[in-house]
């Protein structure tokens, strides 16, 4: 079966992981970047990255709070991600922060649905 190749915590990890350092990383460029965003958007982008990447391992090892912690910082990166989309495009463009919010929610339903399978013994 499918379950047995791939394990929900582990993909909701590296996919916060993932999601996490890229959003670091993406405030680090922009800061030198000329035309960029203001520092404090790139200051927040690159803590609530480093948060969501810390919180990723928190999750993984069933850290009580981890993904609550994971939860927060995702809606962090929400939140600037409206700010950023009103500075580059003048308004708020409703798509792309969908996508973003349905990627976040996805990955908090398979850390949550991970986490009660790997708690109740069925992985």
């Amino acid at each position: 079966m499918i379950q047995h190749w791939i394990n929900m915590l582990t993909v909701a990890t590296l996919g916060l992981a993932a999601y996490g350092l890229y959003s670091a990383v993406y405030g680090v460029v922009d800061l030198f970047r000329p035309g960029s965003l203001e520092a404090w958007a790139d200051l927040t982008l690159i803590v609530f990255g480093l948060v969501l990447a810390v919180s990723a391992a928190f999750v993984r090892v069933l850290i009580p709070g981890g993904l609550a912690l994971a939860i927060g910082a995702l809606l962090g990166l929400e939140a600037i991600a409206i700010h950023n989309s009103a500075h580059f495009h003048g308004r708020v463009l409703l798509l792309p922060l969908v996508v973003q919010g349905a990627f976040s929610a996805l990955l908090v339903l398979l850390a949550y649905v991970g986490e009660r399978r790997e708690v109740g013994g069925r992985s």
